[in-house]
C-alpha cells in the first residue's frame, strides 16, 4: 500500500517543512509515502466560500485514481489514539487497496463532492490546528503508527 497525503496550500514556515520532511523520510523505511501540494487558489478572495470549496474540490478530485481510498482530516471525524490508529492502518494495508489518499483541506474544509467521494473522516483532535501544523500531526502520527506496528521503542504508553 502507497499512503499520500494531499494538502491545499504550501507549508511556508521553514521549520515545519524541516520538522515534515524529517518524518517523511523515517517513513521510508516502512511504506511508500508521498505528500502532493495543491496550490492556494488565485483570487480566492473575490470568492465566496463556497466558490473557493468547491474549486478546491475539484482539484483534489482531480489527483485522485478509481481505486483510491480517500480519508479526509475533518474536525468532525473519528479521533483515535496513536495506537487504534496503526491498528486502522494496519486493517487499510490488509484490506488490499493500492493507495490511501489522505486530505488536508483549504481554510474552509471540503465541499459536499469531497465529502459524497470520502470514505471516512479523520479527526486529529477537538481543537484547532493551522492547516500547515496538521501536515506535521499527521506525517508524525503516520510514522508513530509503523513503529507500534513493529514494535519499535518509538511509542510509549
Amino acid at each position: 500500500m502507497k499512503i499520500k497525503l494531499l494538502a491545499v496550500g504550501k507549508t511556508d514556515d521553514k521549520n515545519l517543512n524541516q520538522l515534515i520532511e524529517l518524518y517523511q523520510d523515517r517513513l521510508k523505511h516502512y511504506v511508500k509515502f508521498e505528500i502532493e501540494i495543491i496550490p492556494d487558489i488565485k483570487n480566492a478572495k473575490n470568492l465566496s466560500e463556497a466558490q473557493q470549496k468547491e474549486k478546491e474540490g475539484e482539484l483534489i478530485l482531480s489527483k485522485l485514481q478509481n481505486t483510491d481510498e480517500l480519508i479526509l482530516l475533518d474536525d468532525k471525524g473519528k479521533h483515535y489514539t496513536s495506537i487504534e490508529f496503526s491498528s486502522f492502518l494496519q486493517k487499510k494495508m490488509n484490506s488490499g487497496i493500492k493507495q490511501l489518499v489522505l486530505v488536508i483541506g483549504g481554510p474552509y474544509g471540503f465541499s459536499d463532492t469531497v465529502y459524497k467521494k470520502a470514505n471516512g473522516k479523520l479527526s486529529l483532535s477537538k481543537m484547532t490546528f493551522s492547516h500547515q501544523m496538521i501536515r506535521l500531526f499527521i506525517v508524525e502520527q503516520i510514522y508513530r503508527g509503523f513503529t507500534i506496528l513493529r514494535n519499535e521503542p518509538y511509542h510509549h504508553e
